[in-house]
């Protein structure tokens, strides 16, 4: 039996899944690790990069024992909106503030899709945006 990996989807993303684990290790390792108790700065972003890593060589079995395809399904809309989306709540956060910047990047977001409906759409963006200004606004007590 020939293993197909060039167009193997589920092995380019543990690959991808690994190289992203390998660089968070990478970009770490000159900073303190730490304890579980004390962590420093490179705590995280290691103990994150093994945990991408080994997800990665799970996936990466996952592709080699099934082989399922690559397929290409690319909207336009989309490549266009979600970084537009993106830009504009980082430019909204400096000068608007955090919830005109969240309901612009909540709302682009979905637009992006194929089912947009403009009530549900809007409805999840007062919802979401309410749930973010509770979380980081109210009970976290961030700045914004």
């Amino acid at each position: 039996m020939k293993i197909a990996l060039r167009n193997n989807k589920d092995f380019w993303a543990g690959i991808m899944l690994i190289a992203f684990g390998a660089v968070s290790i990478f970009i770490a390792r000159g900073y303190p690790f730490g304890s579980t108790m004390r962590m420093g700065p490179g705590y995280f972003p290691s103990m994150l990069g093994g945990i991408l890593a080994l997800f990665g060589i799970y996936v990466l079995i996952i592709g080699l024992r099934s082989g399922e395809k690559i397929t290409v399904h690319c909207s336009t809309w989309a490549l266009i909106v979600l970084p537009f989306s993106l830009i504009a709540f980082g430019v909204l956060m400096t000068h608007a503030g955090f919830i005109p910047a969240m309901a612009v990047l909540i709302f682009g977001s979905a637009s992006a899709g194929r089912d947009f409906k403009f009530v549900e759409i809007l409805l999840l963006t007062v919802i979401l945006t309410g749930l973010s200004v509770a979380i980081f606004i109210v009970g976290l007590g961030l700045p914004y």
